[in-house]
């Protein structure tokens, strides 16, 4: 006991001392911080709910990657050091203590706060046992009719393998044992729940729309499968499989690439078990078969109270239901951009002949880019488009263009990134589309991932004249993540920029080594080194005692060679403010370190997804924007880009995103040096929610904007 007492301390010492936090810890910090919009009691309960909702989803996916990324290591015998210095095993026991205590913390307040105010909102999450008989009926009959054909009981046993179970499925553990044999014999049969079935039999009762979860209404059907054996125990369960693989294409350029990302997707179907999330109170022999059979120990386990609920990603039936759709909150009408207020009213490739578009999303709607590819689609004047692809919606309008592009005879290069984490099959299915449609289709570029966001539109507009649209974004081509994303994207015509994605178009999709671009940063070229130049050049002022300043406003921050760079800025006097919603590997405010580096963590009503670059130059600044985060996966196995902003409206507009980013009090979380998060402190002044301020943005308070 004493020995495990000073591990601990040890460990506890350890992470203190080091000067960088880690990935993973701080990763568990932001959903907490996600956890807390849960709390806001001035929500209505479906958008607490729906917070809750993201949480439970946010959480398999750490599990199913970081936490699969680390027993990558450990199944294999392979050396892992954390940021913080942690070996393999101590950290695996470190992040499980952590993400169980997150697990805790998640079902005690959805028990404690949310459950009771269920009814005074209309609806209750019914146990089958408090039914009427009536609606005891009902629900049986909809057991008999449409759940009891779709159930296949698994047995396991001497004679039957271990059956594959699903990933992040709701199933059934059914132990039973058989009055014709020893008494001792007992066996476990497993069911999947039926995914493509409602999670909530919904009933209306005294007023109130009652939801009877689909689990309880096979728990309490169960001996229908199960004749003349006795039921021991009806066990629900779910687990979490690693998920994280590296896709290395082959370097034979015949090899069939599609083919191995159709395997590589099944083996997320059949990875090792990292977690087995299971009721309070399950069957402690079917959990010690589990755990032999899965490799697990106890910190694997996670126990759901039996007042709440596994999976709380099954809310959103709820959430969505007509019947609560006023009480829900609705997004704002998005408002014209500021550079293009005559949108609806003028042509759109005119206009971008006269200047440049800022557009901010969802604050401006993503309409000008999905008019801009339909108008191109059919456009007879329009040669050719090139696009780079990494999430589209489920019925795209982008795709949808793209094929009708292709039908009316244009030559269209689509990039698009089927290895985009958990949209690859919903990828590869609209890339075959768009392929068979006759559209140039690359499928990503070697064993890198494709992240950047592009497209260039060429125009041939007189007998000699060719115009070339440009599109640039933080975010990606999808119009349904677009209405509660917040991303930068810029419309352009200027020939710095075509000349710029022509040359990269080339590079992704030919054999072409640019020797320079004007206005963009590429990776895994060249954008690690040329950012860090950047802050170099930030110290070298501020040791000169020329003014100078960083902000950088990003989703995620781990890479350790720009980190090192802002620590020595920071000790050369660079005041440096960083807005990173997610995990930050640098620790901010430590003594001879990192005094002057203030962090914060924007996490509100819209998901900040937008990176933007801010250098002070000696009151130049220079402002670039882009899809890539300060990640070594970005700098390193990614294609990324950052484009330059060279227009002084345009850049005023990016550093007056960044000016009321920092001065937001409602939505602002503030880094302490132990990684440690405190909710920002109005002192006197009057709420500022960004989420709101941008909808009320003017020109004028725009070209005020300064950050030092």
């Amino acid at each position: 006991m004493e020995d495990s007492i000073v591990t601990t301390e040890r460990i506890v010492q350890q992470i203190e001392e080091s000067n960088y936090i880690s990935r993973d810890l701080s990763w568990l910090k932001f959903n907490y911080r996600v956890l807390d919009q849960v709390m806001h009691t001035d929500r209505s309960i479906f958008d607490r709910l729906k917070f809750l909702s993201i949480t439970a989803s946010n959480l398999d996916e750490f599990c199913t990657i970081r936490l699969g990324s680390l027993y990558n290591y450990i199944d294999y015998g392979k050396e892992r050091f954390d940021y913080n210095g942690l070996r393999e095993e101590p950290f695996r026991m470190l992040l499980l203590s952590e993400t169980q205590k997150f697990y805790r913390d998640q079902n005690e307040y959805y028990v404690e706060h949310l459950k009771p105010l269920f009814s005074k909102n209309g609806f209750v999450i019914a146990p089958y046992r408090e039914l009427s008989i009536d609606n005891t009926a009902k629900v049986n009959d909809y057991f008999n009719k449409t759940i009891f054909p779709m159930l296949t009981p698994m047995v396991f046993d001497s004679y039957h393998t271990f059956p594959l179970l699903m990933n992040n499925r709701l199933l059934f553990g059914v132990v039973t044992k058989s009055p014709l044999e020893n008494n001792t014999q007992q066996r476990v049969s497993f069911m999947q729940v039926p995914q493509n079935l409602p999670r909530f039999y919904e009933l209306e009762e005294d007023g109130l729309i009652k939801f009877v979860p689909i689990e309880e209404i096979i728990r309490n059907n169960v001996h229908n499968l199960f004749r003349n054996v006795e039921i021991i125990s009806t066990n629900l369960f779910r687990i979490n499989r690693n998920g994280d693989f590296t896709l290395e294409e082959s370097e034979d350029i015949e090899s069939n690439f599609l083919e191995d990302l159709k395997r590589k997707l099944k083996t997320r179907r059949s990875g090792r078990v990292v977690r087995l999330e299971v009721e309070e109170g399950a069957d402690p022999w079917m959990i010690r078969l589990l755990k032999i059979q899965w490799d697990l120990d106890e910190h694997n386990i996670f126990y759901a109270p039996q007042e709440s609920m596994i999976e709380f990603s099954g809310l959103m039936q709820i959430i969505g239901h007509k019947e609560f759709k006023a009480l829900r909150v609705h997004p704002h009408e998005p408002i014209k951009p500021l550079n293009f207020p005559e949108h609806g009213s003028r042509d759109l490739f005119e206009v971008l002949k006269e200047r440049d578009i800022l557009l901010h999303h969802p604050y401006n709607s993503m309409e000008p880019v999905l008019e801009m590819v339909e108008k191109a689609a059919d456009d007879p004047y329009v040669l050719s488009i090139k696009i780079t692809i990494y999430r589209v919606a489920r019925e795209s309008r982008i795709t949808a263009a793209l094929l009708r592009a292709a039908e009316n005879g244009k030559h269209v290069s689509v990039l698009f990134e089927v290895k985009a984490r958990f949209d690859e099959e919903n990828n590869l299915r609209e890339a075959q589309r768009l392929q068979k449609a006759g559209c140039f289709v690359i499928y990503g570029v070697g064993n890198l991932k494709t992240h950047t966001k592009l497209m260039l539109i060429v125009r041939k507009e007189g007998e000699d004249k060719v115009y070339r649209y440009v599109h640039l974004s933080s975010g990606n081509y999808n119009e349904a993540t677009s209405r509660f994303y917040v991303d930068i994207g810029l419309l352009t015509t200027k020939e710095v920029y075509a000349n710029d994605v022509s040359e990269f178009f080339n590079v992704i999709t030919g054999h072409s080594q640019p020797s320079a671009y004007r206005n963009l940063i590429t990776s895994p070229r060249d954008m690690r080194i040329q950012l860090c130049n950047l802050v170099r050049r930030e110290a070298e002022n501020a040791r000169n005692g020329i003014p100078s300043g960083i902000v950088i406003k990003l989703n995620s921050f781990q890479d350790k060679e720009l980190i090192d760079e802002l620590y020595e800025a920071s000790k050369a006097g660079v005041p440096i403010k960083l807005i990173v919603r997610g995990m930050c590997c640098l620790r901010p405010m430590r003594k001879g370190l990192s005094e002057n580096i203030e962090v914060i963590s924007i996490v509100g009503e819209y998901l900040e997804h937008s990176r933007i670059y801010y250098f002070h130059n000696a009151d130049n600044p220079k402002v670039y924007i882009g899809s890539a985060d300060a990640m070594v996966r970005s700098f390193d196995r990614r294609v990324e880009s950052l484009f330059l902003l060279d227009e002084d409206v345009l850049k005023k507009q990016a550093i007056n995103n960044l000016r009321f980013n920092l001065k937001d009090n409602v939505n602002a979380y503030v880094m302490q040096e132990d990684g440690t998060y405190v909710k920002k402190e109005l002192n006197g002044n009057p709420p500022f929610n960004i989420h709101k301020e941008f909808y009320t943005i003017t020109k004028d308070v725009v070209l005020d904007a300064k950050l030092f």
